[in-house]
């Protein structure tokens, strides 16, 4: 059977899964009746309640005799280890666009990576049917991206589709015919390559990796040359040649639908994943026992950001999880490290902790979020920027392009804060429907903690996105949140009576009956200085009573932390505190005294 391999490239919620979902339904991979969830490539129950790719997943549809592999690659440059990776598995890309949105930074970084590797892209602007569409000046929009991103003349003469993808429609025109995804079928078929094969023995580079309770590791990829069968002996080399392991393979799985299916052979150009080694890992070349050179692979962005993790020394450690020892912490954060290169651990000083390095906080927090729904218990820093140092010795450090689109009234405030926070506007434009949209170029260092401070600085209109652009000189200090913090004082059950006379102190993070415990952080201090407050001291009872004693006690309500944003929130001597059921914020050193011995040690050290 003939054979197409595609990734579909997208920004977040600009409809990459839903169509996927279309494609398959119109090529008639599930059967009459099947009951099929929606967005069902977002496999992962975050990716389900956040409506965002994180992993890579393949499926296949069958299309006029043609069997096609669509790649659905996460949109987000925090998770581009997935994707970089990924496009070594395919020969065409669609690039999804949303057709009032417009092309955006995730969609920029993707585009970039398949350009380089000289893709041709097929554009599909999507979300056509939305009252503020504006298709034309998408496409220009468009058409300038991939010139500045130094597309060839073969890449500039792109197809251009248009569709609405929930609606399960594509055209070559605007107006329709709004029938089927028929066109966008015919077009892949017609414009994107077969895959290219080499000759000679089995090669295939291992591109994404997985854990089955049954088959054990898993890994993914497109076979270079050769052919692949169940039961062949073969062995893995990595990056620079080296031998890691020789194995016999146990399972063959190929792409079926939604599904993944054994058979007994694959041929070159096919999308695998086979089963039966135990080291071998991503950007390794499995292959014949004759070859001697590797496949090359894709070198990785390097991580921007880093956060220590932490075991759980609190007093309530070990109540909400069961998994809290740090050997099992380290174990999970290894096996993390070795299915995501994207992400590096180092043992620190401090043996029960650990350096995670990756691409953003949502890489982060996502890596997180799934440890604490595992059953950890932890304890994270806030993040801190990797720098480097060129030859000069001098230090450098990330830069972010930041695109925000904003009310016309909010310019002022965003222009403002974005630059005590040493970013620097390059550019500022209407984006339609009385909105403004604004590039930065900010240091990292200034993103942290700003995502929250700009939707309470423009009532939650503004929508704001980032990319990697480059490592530059070091741009100075930023100063860091500019607010103290409310701490317990006292271990117990916060008292609703206490919080209430509290509460012209700053807003509170915890209502009442909450358990607390000293150094717990409780709220905010309107002021810049911290200051330690008992919040479980009840009302003094009497058997007297007198008018206006027992006044009605009303609390207001208290601010919710998400994850990300406890992570931005702190500062360096302070800790969130991750269970499965609670994120708590706390000070790193929970004992006053050895608080302000620490405090006096670095403030000599500054001096």
């Amino acid at each position: 059977m003939k054979l197409r391999n595609i990734a579909i490239i997208a920004h977040v919620d600009h409809g990459k899964t839903t169509l996927v979902d279309e494609l398959l339904k119109q090529s008639g991979s599930f059967r009459e009746g099947q009951r099929v969830a929606e967005r069902a490539m977002d496999s992962n129950d975050l990716e389900r309640e956040r409506g965002i790719t994180i992993l890579a997943k393949c499926t296949s549809v069958v299309w006029k005799d043609t069997r096609i592999n669509i790649v659905d690659t996460p949109g987000h440059a925090d998770f581009g280890g997935e994707v970089e990776r990924i496009l070594n598995m395919v020969d065409g890309v669609v690039v999804l666009v949303d057709a009032s949105e417009g092309p955006l930074p995730q969609t920029k970084f993707v585009v970039s990576k398949a350009l380089k590797r000289g893709l041709r892209p097929i554009v599909a602007i999507n979300k056509i049917d939305r009252p503020d569409e504006r298709h034309l000046d998408v496409l220009n929009e468009v058409f300038d991206l991939f010139a500045n991103l130094d597309a060839t003349d073969e890449q500039l003469d792109f197809p251009v589709l248009y569709g609405s993808g929930r609606n399960g429609w594509m055209a070559l025109d605007p107006a329709g015919p709004q029938e089927s995804l028929a066109p966008m079928f015919d077009l892949v078929l017609s414009h994107v390559p077969p895959p290219k094969v080499e000759d000679g023995p089995l090669r295939m580079l291992a591109t994404t990796l997985e854990a089955d309770p049954f088959l054990g590791r898993i890994l993914t990829g497109r076979i270079t040359s050769g052919v692949l069968k169940a039961g062949q002996p073969l062995k893995a080399l990595n990056r620079d040649g080296k031998l890691i392991e020789n194995f016999r393979v146990q399972k063959v799985l190929a792409f079926r639908g939604l599904e993944r299916v054994p058979v007994d052979q694959a041929e070159a150009g096919e999308i695998v994943a086979v089963a039966g080694m135990s080291e071998a890992t991503v950007a390794d070349t499995l292959c014949d026992p004759s070859v001697e050179d590797p496949l090359p692979a894709q070198p990785v962005d390097p991580p921007t950001l880093s956060m220590t993790f932490r075991i759980n020394d609190g007093p309530f450690a070990g109540q909400e999880g069961d998994k809290v020892q740090s050997r099992v912490i380290l174990d999970r954060l290894m096996k993390e490290a070795e299915r995501n290169i994207a992400i590096k651990v180092t043992i620190s000083d401090d043996k029960d902790a650990f350096d995670v390095a990756g691409r953003g906080e949502l890489q982060l927090g996502i890596l997180i979020e799934n440890m604490r729904r595992e059953g950890f218990e932890l304890t994270v820093s806030r993040p801190k920027v990797v720098y480097k140092t060129d030859e000069s010795g001098a230090r450098l450090e990330p830069i972010e392009e930041v695109i925000i689109d904003v009310d016309e009234g909010f310019t002022g405030v965003v222009v403002q804060k974005l630059s005590e926070r040493k970013g620097e506007l390059l550019e500022m434009r209407p984006s339609g429907g009385g909105r403004q949209r604004m590039v930065f170029h900010v240091p990292t260092r200034g993103l942290l903690g700003y995502q929250s401070e700009l939707l309470s600085d423009t009532r939650g209109t503004a929508v704001m996105n980032k990319l990697f652009h480059s490592y530059a000189p070091f741009k100075g200090e930023i100063a860091a949140r500019r607010t103290g913090v409310l701490v317990s004082n006292s271990a117990g059950e916060a008292a609703a009576y206490a919080i209430f006379n509290l509460q012209d102190r700053g807003p509170f993070m915890i209502g009442a009956q909450t358990r607390v415990y000293e150094g717990m952080i409780v709220g905010e201090h309107t002021r810049d200085n911290d200051l330690e407050v008992n919040v479980v001291k009840g009302k003094k009872l009497t058997n007297v009573r007198a008018s206006g004693k027992d006044e009605n006690v009303l609390l207001t309500p208290p601010m919710k932390l998400t994850l990300e944003k406890a992570m931005s929130y702190i500062t360096d001597d302070e800790l969130v505190e991750v269970t499965p059921e609670s994120i708590r914020l706390r000070k790193r050193w929970l004992d006053p005294n050895e608080r302000k011995k620490m405090e006096r040690a670095r403030d000599r050290e500054v001096a």
